[in-house]
Formats: C-alpha cells, structure tokens, sequence
C-alpha cells in the first residue's frame, strides 16, 4: 500500500504509527496549499526576499536558487522554508498579478481561455487561430467626441490598415448644437455609416455596411448639417475584423 495519495502525495495514517497528528496536520498544511490555488506571480526564477507565510508562486524557467529545477511547479513559502509542489495536467490557478486563470496542460501553465479554446471578451479578441499563430480577430475601437465645433470632426482613432470593417455605431451622448443633424463616416465618404443622424442626447445609429477593406489607417468624420456645430458630444464605435499573420 502506498503510503501517500495518488495526485497531491498527502501522507497517510499508518497503522500503528506514533504521533499520528505530525502526519495529519502535515497533509492538512499541503491541502491548505493547494486547495483553491491562488498565484502571487509566474514571472520569478528566483525566490523573492521576504514572501509572506502561504504565498504562492508558480516557479519561472530557468529558476536558480532554492527553485533550481522547479520550473513551471508550484513553490509555497511555509513556516520558514519552500515547499515544492510538482504540477499536474488540469490544475488550475489564478494567477493574481495578472488577474486570469491558468491550466497546466503537462507542458505549459496557458490561459484558461486559450487552453478551453474559449472566446474571451475584450476590446480586441482572436477568433481563430493556426497552428503557426496566424489569426482571424474581431475588435471594437471606441471614443468620445466632445466640445464639437466647426463644420466637421475626425476621431483620433482610426480604421486600422488591413481591417475590414462591419460598421460604425454611434451615440449622441451631450446633446449637438448649431447643427440640425449630423453624418457619420469618412472623407469622401460623408455619410457612409449614417446621413441626418439625431441632435438629441440619447440618440443613436448602427451604422451597417457590407464588409470592407480598408488598406490605409481611416478616421471616421462627424460632418455638421444645417450649420456648424457648436457643441455636444458623440461616442463612436467601430466594428471590424482583423487579419493577423503567421509567425
């Protein structure tokens, strides 16, 4: 019979053993360790100074040190001395300095989205993506533009080079004055992701168009109607697709 556990190697009680609770408690202190695992950081090969009693760290490559040969374990800090927990396929950790979950997969700690293949939400995800890291991604680039004046106004954000776009949403956020209305679009192009669009605080657009290629960085433009603006507020969104290239 063995005398430790399958998968997190707590010792057992053995029969007739003396001092039963040195045994008990040790596997309490490695469960309490493990249990729930959260990571302080993945990015040391070497143990900091002064860590604090049960911090936890997943060891880096090339660690030196007390952590030499540890790379990609768990080390713990315990009642003065590091304790070495080796990994194991499926564990999971939260990494705290980078506010995400991890999986060790056998071979490498990888984000829990990436490993599961999930979508995560964000300003700019991947989709799709090769073996050789090439990417189809979807992205939503926003901005408020405020203290409108004059006849027209571009973003500071832009179409990015090589992105094809889905749209550019919109919403009047401070109500427009000067102007009786407003298009939404680029230049030469005044109105392509909306014409005559509302003044009034709270007014929208979702302005659609057949996917299309941009191959140069694009602003999109506020064009005043029916005067110049003098004020108000617009939030912009552009919806796109992005290409990204093989390594």
């Amino acid at each position: 019979m063995s005398e430790t556990t399958a998968h997190l190697a707590l010792p057992f009680l053995m029969a007739a053993q003396a001092q039963k609770h040195v045994t008990h408690n040790e596997a309490l202190r490695m469960l309490d360790a493990m249990v729930q695992l959260s990571i302080v950081t993945r990015a040391l090969a070497a143990p900091p100074a002064s860590p604090a009693e049960g911090a936890r760290y997943i060891v880096a490559p090339s660690a030196t040190g007390v952590w030499s040969g540890w790379d990609g374990n768990v080390a713990c800090w315990l009642d003065g001395a590091w304790m070495r927990f080796p990994s194991q396929p499926g564990w999971l950790a939260w990494v705290e300095d980078e506010a995400q979950v991890l999986v060790w997969t056998g071979a490498a700690w990888l984000p829990l989205v990436d490993a599961m293949g999930f979508i995560a939400q964000g300003p700019s995800v991947a989709v799709a993506k090769g073996a050789n890291g090439a990417s189809t991604g979807m992205a939503v680039i926003e901005e408020t533009l405020s203290s409108l004046s004059g006849t027209s106004r571009d973003s500071t954000v832009t179409i990015p080079d090589r992105a094809i776009v889905l749209g550019v949403s919109s919403r009047t956020v401070t109500a427009v004055t000067g102007a009786t209305s407003y298009d939404c679009g680029i230049v030469g192009e005044a109105s392509k992701f909306g014409g005559s669009l509302g003044i009034a605080a709270g007014s929208t657009n979702r302005g659609v168009v057949g996917p299309q290629a941009f191959y140069a960085d694009t602003p999109i433009r506020l064009t005043a109607r029916g005067g110049n603006f003098t004020g108000g507020a617009v939030r912009i969104a552009i919806h796109l697709l992005t290409v990204g290239l093989p390594s």
